[in-house]
């Protein structure tokens, strides 16, 4: 069975492990919303200006996801 070890450095104090929990979360908050407003631009366009972007409306959220989070592993 594996074990994993969390270390923790002498530097490191509680409050910069929380700090950087906090500023992680606000992250995923950031790139949720820019997610969900791209969703929801692109969501507005007509056919004819998704298909001048080459897009079909299938594919507005796999191009949102990739834009704000990078393509799929």
């Amino acid at each position: 069975m594996a074990q994993s070890i969390v270390t923790r450095h002498a530097t490191d104090s509680v409050g910069e492990e929380l700090r950087r929990a906090v500023n992680a979360t606000m992250q995923r908050i950031a790139d949720y919303r820019a997610y969900r407003r791209t969703v929801a631009e692109m969501s507005e366009l007509g056919m004819r200006d998704l298909a001048d972007l080459g897009l079909h409306r299938s594919e507005i959220r796999r191009v949102a996801y990739e834009s704000v989070y990078g393509t799929r592993r």
